[in-house]
């Protein structure tokens, strides 16, 4: 039997097996297939860079003959960029462990909508957001802010959490000019508003198990589902440049 042919074949079960996949991109900044094709959108990249980071992964992971995971961890070491302490003032982080700091600087949450729905509740936002508010408590994280909030929401958000949303940002797509109601409300409540073009949907379901199945050598993917997307970014705060910026996903097998 081919030793190559035993060896994909053993990979190929290793996330047949698994239950859930975590993803880890690496600093982008630094990866020179991006440099030579620059992607149309921020979903395209995303698509291209979790295609790329698995194939990378997949061909040079070996393969366990039993006792299979249920969780894997799919990153490329070299491809991530540790910050050394001398650095850490200069910088604004937005990302943690894979980066070796103790605190990020801030963390935006950007709520899932209901699809065909402009009837927003608060009630999708509170768990993650009480999540967030302990790990400012234990000094994990700086601030805490929103992405794309109307002035009604963010105005609920504001009254109950214990720890008040710093920033909003607002979808250039959807207004040229902030609603003045949300404008009057930030200001009166120290509330920085920022600006943003991403889509609504990042990437969707099918493009997600798209990219996934063709970075895994065509393993089967109909079951898998993204569970949440993480982007952060590593800027020098006096010159605004990005030093380093990658994603990190979860994605989580449905059960049979």
């Amino acid at each position: 039997m081919d030793p190559d042919n035993t060896n994909a074949e053993a990979k190929r079960t290793l996330l047949s097996h698994a239950k859930t996949l975590r993803l880890h991109t690496g600093n982008l900044v630094n990866r020179t297939r991006l440099k030579k094709k620059c992607p149309c959108s921020p979903g395209e990249e995303l698509q291209e860079c979790i295609q790329a980071t698995l194939s990378s992964w997949f061909s040079t992971i070996e393969a366990p003959n039993e006792d299979f995971p249920d969780a894997l961890d799919c990153n490329i070491p070299q491809a991530t960029d540790a910050i050394v302490p001398e650095e850490r003032d200069e910088l604004k982080v937005s990302a943690c462990q894979t980066l070796a700091v103790s605190q990020l600087d801030s963390v935006i949450i950007a709520p899932r909508r209901l699809l065909g729905s402009d009837d927003q509740t608060l009630a999708p936002l509170q768990p993650t957001w009480e999540e967030l508010e302990a790990l400012v408590r234990s000094q994990r994280i700086a601030a805490i802010g929103t992405s794309d909030l109307d002035k009604d929401l963010l105005e609920q958000l504001y009254n109950w959490a214990q720890v008040k949303p710093s920033s909003n940002q607002v979808n250039l797509a959807s207004c040229c000019v902030m609603p003045p109601e949300l404008t009057a409300f930030a200001k009166e409540f120290d509330i920085q508003l920022l600006t943003h073009n991403d889509p609504t949907e990042l990437i969707s379901s099918a493009t997600f198990r798209e990219a996934m199945q063709e970075g895994t050598q065509h393993v089967s993917t109909a079951d898998w589902r993204l569970e949440w997307l993480l982007r952060y970014s590593v800027i020098v705060k006096s010159r605004g440049i990005i030093k380093a910026m990658g994603y990190l996903f979860s994605a989580r097998k449905a059960e049979l």
